[in-house]
C-alpha cells in the first residue's frame, strides 16, 4: 500500500515544484521589464574640454572631470565623454541626468593616495552606517545616471597601498604602525552596537577603511555597463538603497580583500546580466545592512534578477549575506557558467543570529558549475561566529528552489548548517540536477522540509 501511496504523491510534489518554478521566472521576467532605463540628452562633453589631460602621471584630472559632469548635470544631462588615453584621477562624482562614457582605449587610473578621498562622505562600510572615504565613482541621491562604454576604470589597488590596509599581511600589512581597518573597523562596530549617531561616526584617513570603486547611494534608475572594472580598494560595485538598476555586459577582475564584485544593499529592481566576475571574494552579494543599523532601516533587498553571467574565482558565485538584516526577498538566478578552482560555493546564504531578518523566495536554475571547492549550494547560519554583538535575532532562510543545477567536482553537493535550537531552514528543495566529483556528499543540520527530487550526486539518486 505504501509503494501506490508515494506514487502520486511524488507525481503531485513535482508538479507543484515545477510551476512554483515556471511562476517564478515569469515574475523575474516582469521584474525585468519594468525596470526603467536611463535617459540622456545627446549633448556631449569631453573632459579634455575642461582641461583633462591623458597619459601623464603627474597630472590628476578629477577637477575637469567634476566640472564637465556638473556642466552637464546644469545644462539637465548629457554625456560627459572619455576619450581614448590613460587619464589619471582623484574621486569622481556623479550628478542626475548624466552618464560618464569611456570610449574604447579609455582608462580611468585612480590615485592611491587616501588624503585625496576625504572628507568623508555618507556611506555604508560592512553593512554600518558612517561617514567614510568618498568612493572612487560616488552618486548620492542622483536619478537617471550611468557609466558606459569599452573603457577601463582601474582602482590601482596593491598590497603596496589600499590593499595593505586590510590588516592581513596576505595583502602586504606589516605591523601596527601601519594604516590599517585594524584601527577603524573594531571603532566602526562599537558604533553600530552602541547606537552611536550616524553623523558622529565619520572615520578619518587614519582609521584605515578603504573606498569602493563605485559606489551610488539612494540613487534611481541606475545603468553600468560595458566597462571593465579593476583593481579596486574594497567591494567593486556597491549599490545602496537603489532603486531601478541595471548592471549589464561588466567585467570585473580585482583580487584584493573584501573584493567583492556587485553588493546590491538595500536595493529594489536590480537586473545583472551578460556579466563577468573574478574576484578575490564574493562574486556577487547581496545586503541589507548590518544588525542594528539593518533593523532600524528596515529596508529587505528584493526582486534581484542575475542572468547570462560567468564567475570564476570568488569566495561564492551568487551569495545573500551576510550583512541581510533588513531581510531580502526574491532573487532569480539563471543560466549562468561557475568555474574555478578557487571559486568556494555556487550559491550562498550566510547570516547568523546577530543579524535576525527572513531571507526567502530564491529561485535558481539551469547553472552549470565545472568545479568549486565547497558546496553548490551553502546555508550557513552561524557565519562569523566570535562577531562581538547581542545575539537575540535568529534569522530565518526559507523557500529555495534550485532546478537544473550540474556540477563536476566539489566537496559537498549541499552544505546546511542551522542554529542548534531550531529550525528556521525550511522549504528548501532541489531538482533536476547532478553533482559529481563529490568528496563528502549531502550535510544537513538545523533544517527541516529539505527535500531532493532527481538529484544524482556522483551518478546515485539521492534519496531524500
Amino acid at each position: 500500500m505504501k509503494k501506490i501511496l508515494l506514487l502520486p504523491l511524488l507525481i503531485v510534489a513535482t508538479s507543484v515544484t515545477a510551476q512554483t518554478m515556471r511562476e517564478a521566472f515569469k515574475q523575474a521576467d516582469a521584474i525585468v521589464k519594468a525596470i526603467e532605463l536611463p535617459d540622456f540628452r545627446r549633448q556631449q562633453y569631453n573632459i579634455v574640454d575642461f582641461g583633462a589631460v591623458a597619459d601623464d602621471a603627474g597630472i590628476l584630472n578629477h577637477d575637469a572631470i567634476n566640472k564637465a559632469i556638473q556642466s552637464a548635470c546644469d545644462a539637465a544631462g548629457g554625456v560627459v565623454i572619455v576619450p581614448k588615453g590613460v587619464f589619471h584621477t582623484g574621486p569622481i562624482t556623479l550628478k542626475s541626468n548624466v552618464c560618464l562614457h569611456l570610449e574604447e582605449g579609455a582608462v580611468l587610473k585612480f590615485t592611491t593616495e587616501a588624503k585625496y578621498y576625504f572628507p568623508a562622505v555618507p556611506t555604508r562600510w560592512e553593512g554600518i552606517d558612517c561617514l567614510n572615504a568618498r568612493p572612487l565613482i560616488y552618486a548620492y541621491n542622483a536619478k537617471n545616471i550611468a557609466v558606459t562604454g569599452k573603457g577601463v576604470i582601474d582602482g590601482n589597488a596593491s598590497n603596496n597601498d589600499w590593499w595593505a590596509k586590510s590588516g592581513s599581511p596576505r595583502y602586504g600589512y606589516k605591523d601596527t604602525s601601519m594604516i590599517s581597518q585594524r584601527t577603524g573597523r573594531p571603532k566602526l562596530l562599537q558604533y553600530e552596537q552602541g547606537g552611536v549617531p550616524i553623523e558622529q561616526r565619520e572615520m578619518t584617513e587614519k582609521d584605515g577603511l578603504r573606498p569602493q570603486l563605485i559606489n551610488f547611494y539612494k540613487c534611481k534608475n541606475v545603468l553600468i555597463e560595458g566597462v571593465e572594472l579593476r583593481n579596486s580598494p574594497f567591494w567593486v560595485i556597491h549599490p545602496l538603497m537603489c532603486d531601478q538598476l541595471v548592471v549589464r555586459g561588466v567585467s570585473i577582475f580585482s583580487h584584493g580583500p573584501n573584493g567583492d564584485g556587485c553588493d546590491p544593499e538595500s536595493c529594489t529592481n536590480v537586473l545583472i546580466e551578460d556579466c563577468m566576475f573574478d574576484t578575490g571574494d564574493d562574486c556577487i552579494a547581496i545586503k541589507s545592512g548590518r544588525n542594528n543599523d539593518g533593523r532600524k532601516w528596515n529596508k529587505p533587498s528584493e526582486n534581484i534578477v542575475v542572468r547570462n553571467c560567468q564567475m570564476k574565482d570568488g569566495h561564492g558565485g551568487v551569495v545573500i549575506g551576510s550583512e541581510i538584516s533588513g531581510g531580502f526577498r526574491n532573487l532569480y538566478v539563471e543560466n549562468c557558467e561557475m568555474d574555478s578552482p578557487e571559486l568556494d560555493r555556487v550559491i550562498r546564504i550566510k547570516t547568523s543570529n546577530c543579524r535576525g531578518g527572513i531571507v526567502e523566495n530564491v529561485y535558481v536554475r539551469n547553472i552549470k558549475v565545472g568545479e568549486c571547492k565547497e558546496a553548490v549550494l551553502k546555508i550557513n547560519l552561524i557565519y562569523e561566529p566570535k562577531e562581538p554583538c547581542v545575539r537575540d535575532f535568529p534569522p530565518v532562510v526559507r523557500n529555495v528552489y534550485m532546478d537544473n543545477v550540474t556540477s563536476k567536482k566539489s566537496k559537498y553537493g549541499v552544505y546546511v548548517t542551522g542554529l542548534a535550537d531550531r529550525d528556521n531552514v525550511y522549504n528548501i528543495h532541489v531538482t533536476n540536477s547532478k553533482f559529481d566529483g563529490v568528496e563528502s556528499g549531502n550535510s544537513v543540520t538545523g533544517a527541516k522540509e529539505v527535500t531532493f527530487e532527481r538529484l544524482y550526486i556522483n551518478g546515485k539518486k539521492v534519496a531524500k
